[in-house]
């Protein structure tokens, strides 16, 4: 009686990603290879809420013979008994190990590196991102082995699909007893983008030789200004600001030039100046200037707020068609459109509007429900036709008309406000000034979503009057800040109110 075992093989791909392609090679290569097969699918609902995983097994045909008799093949991976998980995303790999597939006694893990982000990190109040870096951890040590790199960059450069650097990678592996030459053949056979396909797993293979693992952040590129004006800038950071500092106020810097212009980055130092000479007054060397890493980051976020003039300039971007094609896999010369679902509401118009002329459309009934009707209905501009690009790019270019408009002159207030709230804080309660400055992830986004976020941001403030004096104000604080994060509503903030007596 034989103890020949099947090779079970799990493999987790989204739509799009070529998992079913990657599943009929790996059958395809079994069989030329004198394996019986059974390949089985269970389709998810739709990307990121739930990837397709293929299942498969393989049998050697000779075992069998010898056996006498064929084997009996599993219709779905169970945990604690798969050979081979293969992942065409990190978070991917995260979901096979919760499902229990990769053990250390048995399981080779091969997975994409790089992030598709789901529906509920991209929309969450705060930075909803899922940690990498644990998976990678948990990777270590649930998998017998593992193989990470970036799957998906390779395949950009290769004009191929990660089922084929994945194809490559599990043969550069060893985890399956094939050979090179067959996996080319499959290749081969398969009319379709052969080439690029080869270059493809030729690249996977090559990776998988190496062992070249990656985690899926990327170093921070050092910041470096193009134009003697923006020399000019570091170089005032420098002076005002501790060098710990530095590398994210040069970003920042970056960012809101990039926003408006060099004059705005003369803001951004001022106000950030003045932070940094709070945080060195109360304490901040002793802390790694804390408080003003922290302004830096939100400063940054906040002074490039969303506004008409800010969508319609990133939409009219060359950098952002590029994407696109490259997302689609456009061929050259291949034709493209792309249509924007865009529904300004009344109160974005006169944002837009000088401050005076906004605030008086604003606060008149009658001229509301002329504009209301006017933007009533959300309506579809094509960017890649003239006229829609053309309607996009001069409102883009009014932009640097930004200064008046009502919208700038309220974040601008708000703005200091909130700074000069935090350095009042820094007097009494370091930690409790820093928590104020984390408050500003609230303010995000423009429409309702911007609404919702300043509503919790200032309901926010007000219960830091109340807490200053409270032993335990930084913990309260915190508390509030992740349960007005956890909800858009503010159902949550509402809840943790009362809870800790602020209703």
């Amino acid at each position: 009686m034989t103890t020949q075992k099947p090779i079970t093989i799990a493999v987790m791909a989204l739509g799009g990603q070529g998992g079913g392609t990657l599943a009929d090679w790996l059958i395809e290569v079994a069989e030329r290879s004198g394996y019986f097969v059974q390949g089985t699918s269970v389709q998810g609902v739709a990307q990121r809420t739930g990837a397709t995983i293929y299942y498969i097994e393989l049998f050697p045909e000779a075992a069998a013979r010898a056996a006498g008799k064929d084997p009996v093949l599993a219709l779905m991976p169970v945990p604690g008994n798969v050979d081979l998980v293969v992942a065409a995303e990190l978070m991917e790999a995260g979901r096979a190990m919760i499902r229990g597939l990769v053990t250390p006694d048995r399981t080779a893990l091969i997975a994409s590196s790089h992030r598709i982000y789901a529906i509920s990190e991209k929309s969450a109040m705060g930075d909803g991102r899922a940690d990498g870096a644990q998976i990678l951890e948990a990777a270590a040590a649930q998998a017998r082995t593992t193989l990470l790199f970036d799957m998906e960059e390779i395949a950009r450069q290769k004009g191929s699909v990660i089922s084929a650097v994945l194809f490559g990678a599990i043969a550069g592996s060893g985890a399956l007893p094939f050979a090179r030459r067959v996996y080319e053949d499959v290749i081969n056979a398969d009319s379709r983008a052969r080439e690029s396909n080869l270059a493809a797993f030729a690249a996977g293979y090559e990776n998988a030789q190496a062992v070249s693992p990656a985690t899926p952040q990327d170093a921070t590129p050092a910041v470096e200004a193009a134009s003697h004006a923006g020399r000019a800038l570091l170089e005032k950071a420098a002076k005002l600001l501790p060098p710990e500092v530095l590398g994210i106020a040069a970003h920042g810097l970056r960012k809101v030039v990039d926003y408006q212009d060099i004059a705005y980055g003369e803001d951004y130092l001022s106000r950030l100046g003045g932070i940094a000479a709070t945080d060195r007054q109360f304490g901040g060397a002793r802390k790694g200037w804390e408080l003003t890493r922290e302004a830096a980051r939100h400063l940054a976020l906040w002074m490039t707020f969303e506004d008409v003039f800010r969508v319609a300039d990133l939409k009219t971007r060359g950098a952002r068609f590029d994407r696109v094609r490259e997302e689609v896999r456009a061929a050259p010369g291949q034709i493209v459109g792309v249509s924007e679902f865009m529904h300004p509401r009344v109160e974005e118009f006169c944002d837009a509007l000088p401050a005076g002329l906004g605030r008086f459309v604003l606060h008149r009934a009658g001229l509301r429900a002329i504009f209301g009707r006017l933007f009533g209905r959300g309506r579809r501009v094509t960017t890649t036709s003239l006229g829609g690009f053309l309607t996009l790019f001069i409102v883009a270019r009014l932009g640097r008309f930004r200064r008046r408009s009502l919208r700038f002159q309220n974040e601008a207030a708000a703005i200091d406000a909130w700074l000069s709230t935090a350095a009042e804080a820094a007097a009494k309660n370091y930690d409790l000034a820093v928590e104020l400055v984390a408050c500003q992830r609230l303010v995000k986004g423009y429409g309702d979503t911007h609404a919702r976020g300043m509503r919790n941001f200032e309901t926010l403030m007000t219960a830091y009057r109340r807490l200053i004096e409270d032993r335990d104000a930084v913990a309260k604080m915190k508390r509030l800040r992740q349960a007005a994060l956890s909800d858009e509503e503010g159902a949550a903030l509402k809840r943790e109110l009362g809870v800790i007596g602020l209703a």
